[in-house]
């Protein structure tokens, strides 16, 4: 599979939202999730999370929380024989409190900064990689370097809207399992 990966979007698609979650303790897994990219892992695709956490410029929480929050997520992960390859985060947005990461970017989802950042990192061809996420604005990364978009959650289930995801499915494993059938057609 060189040169294709799945990016995945964190809240709400690997873990629980927790509006501006500061406390690594906070992180639980959403089930099926660790299952999901261990099946990733075992085709040798690149799981990549791509993340705004604004809360960062918002005062909510630093940088190095945000670190301690990551490395419980790998090892809650790391339980269940999963690994990510990755994860880049956009601390940034335009009406944050701290200066130094108050200012519009081009790393903040909808912007592909990151996933163009990972692609030279991995050496992807980002047309042949696919997005997992709960937000439009995860499709809308996606389609701006034209690759797929899986759009997650109980009411994203409906009809699929022409500028929209790529598929619909309810959790993160039954996207990956779409994902993995689509490469192979």
């Amino acid at each position: 599979m060189s040169g294709k990966a799945v990016f995945l979007d964190r809240d709400d698609t690997i873990i629980q939202d927790r509006h501006y979650l500061a406390d690594p303790d906070g992180v639980e897994l959403i089930p099926g999730a660790a299952e999901a990219i261990r099946l990733l892992n075992r085709r040798h695709i690149p799981a990549i999370v791509v993340t705004n956490q604004s809360g960062i410029a918002r005062g909510f929480f630093s940088e190095h929380r945000l670190g301690l929050i990551h490395e419980r997520l790998k090892d809650l992960l790391a339980l269940h024989q999963a690994v990510l390859d990755a994860i880049y985060y956009c601390p940034h947005h335009p009406l944050g409190s701290v200066e130094k990461y108050s200012f519009a970017c081009t790393c903040r989802k909808p912007e592909p900064g990151l996933l163009m950042e990972a692609a030279r990192e991995f050496g992807l061809d980002l047309a042949g990689c696919y997005m997992v996420g709960d937000k439009p604005e995860d499709m809308e990364t996606i389609h701006r370097v034209r690759g797929k978009g899986v759009l997650i959650g109980e009411e994203n289930s409906g009809e699929i809207k022409p500028a929209g995801p790529d598929h619909c499915a309810q959790d993160l494993f039954e996207a990956v399992q779409w994902i993995l059938k689509d490469m192979k057609e």
